[in-house]
């Protein structure tokens, strides 16, 4: 019997649909790009050059593998769990809800830390500009803005994503052209591959240590999954839309870094001394083109950390609080959706105090930026180390899946990419992200006494994995087998009512979903 498309609804998993599907794959796409950011290398350029020994192209190159693997696996796990929540989501239904929990509590130091980094990053910048208007002001400022914007609803965030992608790919461009013509002139060194491969520098470690800076750059494109029950198209566009995003903005992070490399007056210098001021990149743009072009660099770093960026971090958050708290893991006001706006109203304020208070906090230190940087880093990297682990152990082990690649070698490569940057990562940030882990399970064992143990709402049903004949033959055996503890109901175990068996029978087959 020929498969038909997977059905969008999440009342098998025992949820409401109370977000608005309105995002296509071109929305998710731009959603993607504008969270990573495409000119998110200029704010960080100095620090991943020194961190490189000068080679940028190629940490950029390198992260963007590494990313790519973890966006092959975010792919197929986000078949699988159609729902908000992310890695949280992932983890707790494909191993188990307390492995789940942990999950999103280490997350939270990606989703949660990060919209404070990128208002204080932008707060700085702006200053830089405008020094009569001091950092904390500005950073009110973006906070502000951002909330109204995304408590008017996911369709105006979208709107203001596609306005604010087309400006940064614009200056990007501008960047570039005026780049290669200026090395064209003479400016800088000419053109090598050094930015790529630097004989004298170069060593694995060094590598994969610039990997843990620049992969900075790369995070947001996973939050595309913290909108799955905003997507009105099948469940294949969460995972095409991440690979497409993290493809394109890679791509233009090695260009723009390579052209960047080449107009760094004085590269020892650099690698020596580092970037305290985080003024390199504009310094290469003023080698380039004079003070207008380090000028509008600098304000577009601003304006595309501080505004565009840190506003869907804003919407990621909020739906990630959302999902925790609707399986009660978090507590319930932040499950609250708005009645007319379809956003969930709590979520998002709390994420916008959050950022207030840290960005406020983290201004009037030193290391402040430095500090979130590396939370927000290992947060997110350790979390796809478990992401990997969930691919395999949902695919390969629960399902007896025999397609390989997917679900075993290209999680395990990316297991050991990675587990290879959080080794070579920074000792602060790896003794900071185990102590939040720490406290997560504290929180667990807490949780777990007080009887609210982590639970999924319904039995792994996983409408997009079972075929037409075996959906119903295994109505009344399938879930109860694979249920996660203390989820099995009376009626997993009945035979399916009229939904059940329609749902049912318009399902993928597991193989047709895993092949395509």
């Amino acid at each position: 019997m020929a498969d038909t498309p997977a059905p969008q609804g999440i009342e098998s998993y025992g949820y409401q649909q109370e977000l608005r599907r309105s995002l296509g794959f071109t929305d998710l796409l731009v959603y993607g790009l504008v969270f990573m950011v495409p000119i998110a290398p200029f704010g960080i350029f100095g620090g991943v050059f020194q961190g490189s020994g000068g080679m940028v192209a190629l940490a950029y190159l390198l992260g963007m593998v590494a990313m790519m693997f973890t966006a092959l696996s975010y792919a197929q796990m986000s078949r699988a769990f159609p729902m908000a929540g992310s890695v949280y989501t992932y983890a707790g239904r494909g191993i188990a809800a307390p492995v789940g929990f942990l999950s999103g509590w280490m997350i939270l130091l990606d989703y949660v830390l990060v919209p404070g980094l990128l208002y204080l990053i932008a707060g700085v910048a702006m200053n830089s500009l405008v020094p009569s208007v001091p950092v904390w002001l500005w950073l009110i400022g973006f906070v502000l803005l951002n909330t109204v914007v995304n408590y008017l609803g996911i369709e105006t965030t979208n709107r203001v994503n596609k306005a604010m992608l087309i400006g940064e790919l614009v200056v990007l461009a501008l960047f570039v052209v005026v780049g290669v013509i200026a090395l064209a002139d003479g400016k800088g060194r000419g053109f090598d591959f050094t930015p790529l491969y630097n004989a004298h520098t170069f060593s694995w470690s060094l590598a994969f240590g610039a990997v843990s800076i620049a992969v900075l750059s790369f995070l947001g494109f996973d939050g595309i999954s913290t909108l799955s029950e905003e997507n009105r198209d099948s469940t294949k566009a969460i995972g095409r839309s991440m690979v497409a995003a993290l493809l394109l903005a890679g791509t233009l992070f090695v260009v723009q870094t390579w052209v960047a490399s080449l107009l760094v007056a004085d590269p020892d210098a650099l690698i020596r001394d580092g970037d305290p001021n985080g003024t390199a990149f504009y310094d290469a743009a003023r080698t380039a083109a004079g003070g207008w072009l380090a000028t509008l660099t600098a304000a577009s770093t601003a304006v595309a950390w501080g505004f565009a960026n840190s506003l869907v971090a804003q919407a990621a958050t909020s739906r990630l609080l959302y999902a925790m708290a609707r399986d009660r893991q978090l507590p319930a006001f932040l499950a609250r959706i708005h009645p007319t706006r379809r956003v969930p109203v709590n979520a998002t304020l709390l994420t916008a105090g959050v950022s207030l208070v840290l960005g406020l906090y983290t201004a009037s230190r030193e290391d402040g930026i430095t500090l979130l940087s590396t939370l927000v880093n290992f947060g997110a990297l350790t979390t796809f180390l478990v992401l990997h682990v969930a691919v395999v152990v949902h695919y390969l082990i629960r399902k007896r899946s025999k397609d390989y690649w997917r679900h075993l070698i290209a999680p395990a490569l990316g297991f050991a990419i990675l587990a290879y940057v959080v080794v070579n990562a920074d000792i602060a940030a790896q003794r900071l992200g185990f102590v939040w882990l720490l406290v997560g399970v504290i929180v667990l064992a807490g949780l777990m006494a007080t009887g609210r143990k982590p639970r999924l709402a319904v039995t792994e049903a996983e409408p997009a994995t079972v075929t037409v004949t075996d959906a119903v033959a295994d109505a009344t055996t399938s879930d109860a087998a694979v249920a996660p503890e203390g989820t099995a109901t009376p009626e997993a175990t009945a035979a399916p009512d009229v939904t059940a068996t329609t749902n049912a029978t318009t399902t993928n087959a597991t193989t047709a979903e895993e092949k395509q």
